[in-house]
């Protein structure tokens, strides 16, 4: 547990190939790695010793000088080699696979940190499903290659060259150069088939991010696709996806299957030219039966070095096609540069000064030339057509988006000098589509404030006029609201996100069209609390009820990004422009809906 808390106390590098992320991973994690590596020497040693051993033991029953006492002593020898061997693998397995997990937590860690800090710009060009595939399966890819692939290279590598060094230098030299002759053509064989597995796991883990998003998609949408009797046509698209993933795993599979083939054919030949060459040295008393034995048994045990070699090849391609997908998520610089130094928040007057602004690929402003400021503890009613660019002013003091220097201040100073998390900390914002999370109706008005207690999350549903709706559910604040608060009408998560807002004294209250999925009495009501418990804080509301921002201290109409009329309630519908029109018309609207 140590060790798995020391990693993540450090910050993740990001790197630039899987042998940097690699070898930076095992440079701070030597100790498991150098203990592991300890324990396979070991038994490397006893594998390549106990053919030794059964060749002696051979000669010795072929020239009669072994006693009935000295073969059991000889025998247990060979099996408490065979034991130690066994517990010594374990070992090994426990410390290196505890170690490459670590890996995982590691880059898990920074993925959610990064994704946490990229703003709506970075989500417009990545989809759900590819990125939770980045956080499954291609960094199991990258954890294998940490920990099977680098025990299977090290032990595969150790064995090798200890099996080699016994048949050359501890039996005969020109019968090793024989029997090695097969491999350079399964190197070449090997070389082959890495080009291909590399390829192949790369298409078959974009096929599963392919396959993942259209799942999760899915599910989001599902009253959506249920409501249109798409069902099936989307059940048919569903499995064609999972139909050219499993064709592209399968593609993989088989050019790593291939590894074996070569290793078996490089193998027999090896095999046959042993027993050929050696059966002609032992006849000519140049060789006894016994290394003659020894050898072969050497030469079985290159079997593992070589599927070792094929395995640690497959590996490494399969760890380099997930790396090479999750490496630039994890290298993106952040949408929005986090490059502020004031750490304290003062609440103060809210200033926009000569605000322009143009998302990031679009040709026209959203905003032009926004001019206007809120004094600190008064309301700000935001007010225009759908498309004006009223949550984009809000979205900007969040700093979602990238601000132009120096066109919004706070307490007189620049937006852009707070440190985002103060900044973050000092405001609640209310989308009009608020995000529950999978628990209780308690726990999601507690989100930013787990230490609230029961009065408390009450106090604020009372405020957001949710609390009798609270107590009408089958466990009243214990009920889960499920995925999304799919158990919830639309006004219910509204109110639940304004109680939520209001659990936390924050200097500034965002409502973006929050009141849009409740009747005009609730939002009457919800508005007079507010008024009543705001304490000092300022408020901006943007909204198309008109009523909604009739109490406002100050009033600004947007129209095509720009502000085209601005304050009071009474002084705008003396201008008789928009807001005078589209209040008439309101009014006459509720009139109706009351007949």
């Amino acid at each position: 547990m140590a060790l798995a808390m020391s990693s993540l106390s450090q910050s993740f590098p990001p790197t630039t190939s899987l042998l940097h992320l690699l070898s930076d991973f095992v440079r701070r994690h030597w100790r498991p790695y150098v203990l592991s590596a300890l324990m396979l020497s070991v038994v490397a040693v006893l594998t390549v010793w106990i053919p030794r051993r059964v060749g002696h033991i051979v000669d010795l029953l072929i020239q009669q000088q072994l006693s009935a006492h000295t073969l059991l002593v000889e025998l247990g020898g060979l099996l408490l080699m065979g034991v130690a061997i066994y517990f010594l693998r374990v070992g090994w397995r426990l410390q290196l696979f505890a170690a490459a997990y670590l890996l995982g937590v590691e880059l898990r860690t920074q993925l959610y940190q990064q994704l946490s800090q990229q703003g709506p710009g970075f989500y417009q060009h990545q989809r759900t499903g590819d990125l939770m595939a980045h956080a499954t399966n291609d960094i199991d890819a990258i954890e294998m290659a940490a920990g099977e692939a680098m025990l299977a290279g090290f032990d595969g590598s150790l064995t090798l060259i200890l099996v080699l060094a016994m048949m050359t230098l501890g039996i005969d030299w020109r019968l090793a150069l024989a029997a090695l002759l097969p491999f350079p053509l399964m190197g070449l064989a090997f070389w082959y088939i890495t080009r291909h597995v590399h390829q192949a796991w790369t298409d078959a883990l974009k096929r599963f991010g392919q396959l993942n998003d259209h799942v999760q998609e899915t599910l989001s949408g599902v009253r959506t696709l249920r409501a249109l009797g798409l069902e099936e046509r989307n059940s048919q698209q569903l499995a064609g996806l999972a139909s050219r993933a499993a064709d592209s795993s399968l593609d993989a599979q088989r050019w790593e299957a291939a590894f074996e083939p070569a290793v078996g054919l490089a193998l027999v030949t090896a095999m046959v030219i042993t027993l050929g060459f050696g059966g002609y040295l032992v006849w000519h008393q140049q060789l006894t039966l016994g290394a003659l034995t020894s050898f072969s048994m050497y030469l079985g045990q290159l079997i593992w070095p070589m599927f070792a070699a094929g395995w640690v090849l497959s590996l490494l391609e399969r760890g380099r096609a997930g790396w090479g997908r999750l490496a630039p998520i994890l290298q993106a610089a952040p949408s929005v540069d986090d490059a502020g130094v004031v750490a304290e928040l003062t609440p103060g007057m809210l200033r926009w000064q000569q605000l322009s602004f143009t998302y990031p690929g679009q040709s026209e402003p959203a905003l032009h030339d926004i001019q206007l400021q809120l004094a600190s503890g008064q309301t700000l009613g935001l007010v225009g057509p759908t498309g004006s660019g009223k949550s984009t002013l809000l979205r900007l003091l969040l700093r979602q988006y990238a601000l132009p220097p120096q066109s919004v201040f706070w307490n007189e100073v620049a937006l852009e000098a707070y440190q985002m998390t103060v900044l973050h900390a000092a405001i609640s914002w209310v989308p009009q589509e608020p995000f529950l999370f999978s628990a209780s109706v308690a726990d999601n008005i507690a989100l930013v404030q787990a230490e609230a207690s029961q009065a408390d999350i009450e106090r604020v549903a009372r405020l957001a006029a949710v609390h009798e709706d609270i107590l009408r559910l089958p466990q009243g604040y214990a009920t889960p609201v499920g995925e999304k608060g799919v158990a919830l009408s639309g006004g219910q998560r509204q109110r639940l996100a304004i109680a939520r807002a209001l659990l936390v004294e924050t200097p500034l209250l965002l409502l973006d069209d929050a009141l849009s999925a409740v009747d005009t009495h609730t939002e009457t009501q919800i508005l007079q609390h507010l008024r009543e418990a705001r304490r000092g804080r300022s408020v901006i509301i943007v909204s198309h009820r008109l009523s909604a921002v009739v109490d406002a201290d100050h009033i600004v109409v947007l129209q095509q990004g720009r502000i085209s009329a601005s304050g009071s309630h009474a002084q705008l519908l003396q201008q008789d422009g928009w807001y005078a029109s589209q209040w008439r018309y309101q009014q006459l609207e509720a009139s109706l809906d009351e007949v």
